[in-house]
């Protein structure tokens, strides 16, 4: 980028500055005069211009750059050299991003001149306002990005008097342009790209395609300029790169962690100001928020001791306290989520936030996934693909000032040393990127972070005093809740809150479950019942245990227990009965959600959502109630749900279960229907594998058993096999179905199945690797490319020859087996030239 500069002397010079070493500088948007009127980059190469109409123009804004304290400043008539074609295709491309990285803008509008008010005019309007409003500037298709991108913009009359900006201006500006006042303050990112894309309006450019190539740093997205394609295909050309972003940052998506909080939130009951806002005083804190050098802030503590809710409570204060251009993502680990429980999902998750609030950083995934598509998120190269975007994310120099946050580390059930190693090793590889993490007290995790460098810790158990006092707060409002919806007396409200209090520990959890199991209780019971509860988490757990233990709903209760205890994620009630066995002769979901009652001391209900409440109430039931939660041992559960599985998508899965009917109908124009045959089968649809191989059927020694789970598995592979490809296709998980495939091939190995089961498995595998591609994108090539182009010996295609197309009457002329090829490696961006195997020969690199 080209700057310009007034010296000490008065002349003016012209710099090139590297991407990364750019100073300040203030920008000028314009309309253009005549072609001869403006200063070019070659007038001011051979020391020229001086003598033409613009060069006031360039005169003022040197003058209030220097007002405004800054040293550089660019014009676009004489800062790019539009003589060299490749440099003014970078320029065009660059224009959106170098306006919204200056410090300031100023608008010259040469055709709005400053007058005094009428005499006698009771008006409350500037006389310099309708020509204001009729500004050519407002007319041209360039300076529409020159208002939105700048966070200040300046407007300046014909004597470079100062008008206002485009925040003291915003209600004319919005009424002038049609441009919500939100997106002059600021806020472009919550606008989608059609709506961006109206606000063009009737504006015009000097060359046709210009208006298309104007409009690409408002809708996120970068198209060289292709002069003499014509207004027409550059349009196509925009739309084209818009939906492959979309695309991208679709397939990135892999949840939301803006509803993973407020679920989080809700669940606990609501985020109590009064309960967080003591570590805004803490010293540590300030440290992290103040210190340059205080990159990485480390909050740790026993279980239940509110650091989920600290964190959620930070993540409002930073919201509402840090400038609008900077950025902040965060994520929240949950072990017994599949979705959100992996070190893949964490850079997943924050890497979305960050590109959504600033779309330019798309490009660093962009350059991977425009070969590999979504795959490079799913596959067993994830976690290397993503940490090398991450780390360009980071060394990005348009990167704005940015807040990762990374909720209990605990809980990433997979590959946490990576992320570990990943969070200590980038907390200190940009000083605009500030880190906050929190878990237990696991020598595991200090051991990793106390290799970061300029890092801070924030012990809870070391600043207990004020954990407590926030409990005390938390009890109060939970007591007053109570007595004000159950109608305590004073001294049922006063022995209630003296109990808890002398009974917390500290511990906001302990408070929140003993305040769930006062809620049910009869108020003449409340005395009573208050003494039953014992101080410190697991003693509680225990007597909840004990509690159910006794009731007339133990076995039920109990199942349910072990059965969300070992799901991967968290299931809807409906899910969740067509997995229990128990619970399949309940008369109706109402039941169901009353058995969930029973349990309420471990599980909670969110938009009919079963969750635990708690990570420790999961350790609780492995750790100190495995033998009463799993009297056969937690491989029996996955052994019924595995059963109840296959059970579940033998009666539901069938050939175009959405009424698609094209084969060429696309997975993203796939709408739910009313009716959704797999409401209850997607759970089993993307997990039944995993829980097949969590029974150990290897360990079964040849039994009974492991004979009907080998006669249930090939029953299935032969009789729904392509049914299920295309379920999940439509529940978009053809990735893992690869992986799973892949586990019971492995599995087979383990059971020395080389038999017709293990053919059958191997053929099935190839199959999906093979046609991965096509039924991931349309699920109805799973009966049309993925049979028509199997090899003729190929066991699952002799098996569903039934579903082949009788319309294809030229088919082409195939091998009779699989070829030596077993998958396409996709997603380089150069050439290969060498490569190399892992020493378990699992991996090439």
């Amino acid at each position: 980028m080209r700057l310009l500069n007034y010296e000490g002397d008065g002349r003016l010079t012209i710099t090139s500055f590297k991407n990364d070493v750019i100073p300040r500088y203030a920008i000028l948007s314009h309309t253009w005069g005549a072609d001869a009127e403006e200063v070019t980059f070659a007038d001011l190469a051979q020391g020229g211009g001086k003598h033409k109409h613009g060069y006031t123009k360039i005169h003022f804004c040197g003058g209030q750059a220097q007002q405004d304290g800054l040293q550089y400043f660019w014009v676009d008539t004489c800062c790019i050299d539009k003589s060299d074609k490749a440099e003014l295709s970078l320029a065009i491309q660059s224009m959106f991003r170098w306006y919204q990285n200056a410090t300031k803008c100023y608008v010259y509008l040469s055709d709005v001149s400053t007058e005094k008010r009428k005499a006698g005019s009771l008006s409350t309007e500037f006389t310099w306002e309708p020509a204001f409003r009729s500004s050519r500037w407002f007319t041209r298709g360039w300076t529409l990005q020159e208002l939105v991108a700048p966070s200040t913009v300046e407007f300046f009359s014909q004597e470079w008097e100062r008008l206002g900006d485009k925040i003291s201006l915003t209600l004319l500006i919005s009424k002038i342009t049609g441009i919500p006042h939100q997106v002059l303050r600021g806020t472009l990112a919550q606008f989608d790209i059609e709506e961006r894309l109206r606000w063009k309006g009737d504006r015009k450019t000097g060359l046709k395609e210009d208006i298309a190539y104007s409009l690409s740093g408002i809708c996120d997205v970068n198209i060289a300029p292709v002069y003499g394609e014509g207004e027409e295909e550059a349009f196509r050309r925009l739309h084209h790169e818009i939906q492959k972003l979309k695309d991208c940052l679709r397939d990135l998506r892999s949840g939301d962690s803006r509803d993973d909080k407020k679920r989080i939130e809700d669940t606990k009951g609501g985020l109590l100001a009064d309960s967080y806002r003591w570590v805004l005083d803490n010293t540590t804190f300030q440290q992290w928020q103040q210190e340059p050098n205080s990159r990485l802030l480390w909050v740790k503590g026993d279980p239940g001791k509110g650091k989920t809710m600290l964190l959620c409570g930070i993540i409002n204060e930073l919201q509402s306290s840090m400038t609008q251009s900077a950025l902040l993502s965060y994520f929240f680990c949950q072990a017994t989520d599949a979705r959100i429980n992996s070190a893949t999902a964490v850079l997943r998750g924050l890497l979305h936030m960050l590109v959504t609030q600033q779309p330019s950083l798309a490009s660093h995934v962009r350059k991977k996934y425009d070969h590999a598509g979504k795959a490079m998120f799913e596959d067993a190269n994830a976690w290397v693909v993503l940490t090398e975007i991450f780390q360009a994310v980071l060394q990005d120099p348009s990167l704005r000032m940015t807040y990762l946050i990374v909720d209990a580390l605990d809980e990433c059930v997979t590959d946490l040393p990576k992320l570990l190693e990943f969070v200590a090793k980038q907390s200190s590889a940009s000083s605009c990127v500030k880190w906050i993490v929190s878990s237990r007290n696991w020598p595991d995790i200090e051991a990793q972070l106390e290799r970061a460098g300029h890092k801070v810790k924030l012990n809870l158990e070391l600043n207990a005093q004020s954990v407590a006092a926030a409990v005390d707060v938390f009890i109060q409002r939970k007591v007053d809740r109570l007595a004000r919806e159950n109608h305590y007396k004073p001294e049922v409200r006063h022995a209630v809150l003296q109990h808890l209090r002398s009974n917390a520990n500290d511990t906001f959890l302990w408070v929140a479950l003993v305040c769930q199991d006062l809620k049910t209780t009869r108020k003449w019971n409340v005395l009573k019942k208050l003494a039953l509860f014992p101080p410190g988490l697991d003693s509680l757990y225990k007597r909840m245990m004990d509690q159910i233990s006794e009731s007339d709903s133990t076995e039920i209760c109990l199942q349910v227990l072990a059965s969300t205890a070992i799901l991967y994620r968290p299931v809807s009630v409906p899910e969740l009965v067509a997995l229990v066995e128990q619970l399949k002769d309940l008369d109706d979901l109402e039941s169901v959600r009353e058995v969930i009652g029973f349990c309420g001391s471990f599980l909670t209900l969110r938009e009919d959502t079963v969750y635990f409440v708690h990570q420790s109430a999961k350790d609780f039931l492995f750790a100190k109630a495995y033998s009463e939660a799993f009297p056969s041992g937690s491989e029996a559960v996955h052994r019924t749900i595995f059963s109840r599985s296959l059970a579940n998508l033998s009666r539901t899965l069938h050939r175009d279960m959405y009424s698609l009917e094209a084969p060429g109908y696309p997975i993203e124009n796939v709408k739910l229907p009313n009716v959704d045959p797999l409401v209850v089968s997607r759970y089993p649809c993307i997990y039944w594998i995993d829980h097949l191989c969590d029974s150990k059927p290897e360990s079964l020694e040849n039994g009974v058993d492991d004979v009907q789970v080998l006669s249930a598995v090939e029953e299935f592979l032969r009789e729904k096999y392509l049914y299920w490809l295309e379920g999940l296709s439509l529940c978009k998980s053809i990735g893992k179905g690869v992986v799973s495939m892949e586990k019971l091939r492995s599995l087979m190995q383990e059971m020395c199945d080389q038999g017709r089961l293990g053919q059958l498995v191997q053929d099935a595998r190839r199959f999906i690797m093979y046609h991965k591609g096509a039924i991931e994108g349309y699920p109805l090539q799973t009966y049309a490319s993925a049979l028509l182009f199997s090899p003729t010996r190929s066991l699952i295609r002799q098996q569903f020859q039934h579903e082949e197309s009788e319309t294809i009457s030229i088919r082409p002329t195939l091998s009779e087996g699989w070829s030596a090829c077993l998958q396409m490696l996709e997603g380089h961006s150069d050439k290969v030239s060498s490569v190399a195997f892992s020493h378990d020969s699992m991996r090439l690199a």
